[in-house]
């Protein structure tokens, strides 16, 4: 009886484990990393230089309205452009940014966001 007890137990304890993991997206699987403090040329400039100026360049291509070269255009497309709407989108979805995927990893969308709210340092 105690081995049958102990059975359902492990049973028990192996579907709560399995079922309490979850694969919903792609940043679940993704480990989160803080930045004490964020600003423009340490942080920002890098996922934009990586990631938009392909297309968001001094004079923008592929159908890109604007220009991400500079700290003015950037902070502009935060403030006005949409700029982070535009990379948190899910992948594949309409105006997702980049266009074409893939998205930018968490850590380089949630640096974006903590730049703003850090009140957008240069």
């Amino acid at each position: 009886m105690k081995n049958k007890a102990i059975k359902i137990t492990g049973f028990a304890f192996t579907v709560f484990v399995l079922n309490s993991c979850t694969t919903d997206s792609l940043s679940d699987l993704t480990i989160v990393q803080e930045i004490e403090s964020v600003n423009y040329t340490q942080n920002i400039k890098s996922i934009i230089d990586n990631n938009c100026i392909s297309c968001h360049a001094a004079t923008p291509v592929n159908g890109a309205p604007n220009s991400l070269t500079t700290y003015e255009n950037v902070k502009e497309a935060v403030l006005n452009g949409g700029l982070i709407e535009r990379i948190s989108i899910a992948e594949g979805s309409p105006g997702a940014m980049p266009e074409g995927g893939p998205r930018l990893p968490q850590n380089d969308i949630n640096a974006i966001i903590q730049w703003k709210a850090e009140g957008l340092l240069e």
